[in-house]
């Protein structure tokens, strides 16, 4: 298997794993009906949490398939923004990024 094969796996990997949460998330969120005020707002107070959870794996499901698309149109590893190759290390700590390290910061 070559390094391209590798990432595209390791990225369809964590899209499965964050749609599975996302999912789960969505369950307890629709779960959450209690006929006590009080329970009702703690309830509220933890969708709040779960809400901003939801929002954090759609954002990183969307960095992920930008990642797929680029692999699709042979653009993975460029940089975006100045057309340098991304090094393998930051690859390896962000496989998804589009960004170089100088045009990240």
């Amino acid at each position: 298997m070559n390094d391209l094969a590798a990432r595209r796996a390791q990225l369809e990997g964590r899209l499965a794993v964050l749609d599975q949460r996302l999912r789960a998330l969505d369950a307890e969120l629709d779960s959450h009906q209690s006929k006590d005020w009080e329970e009702l707002a703690l309830e509220r107070e933890g969708d709040e949490v779960l809400e901003k959870l939801g929002q954090s794996g759609e954002a990183e499901m969307a960095r992920i398939r930008a990642a797929l698309a680029r692999m699709d149109r042979a653009e993975y590893g460029i940089c975006v923004q100045c057309g340098a190759k991304i090094t393998e290390k930051r690859l390896d700590l962000l496989p998804y990024t589009p960004h170089c390290r100088r045009c990240a910061t």
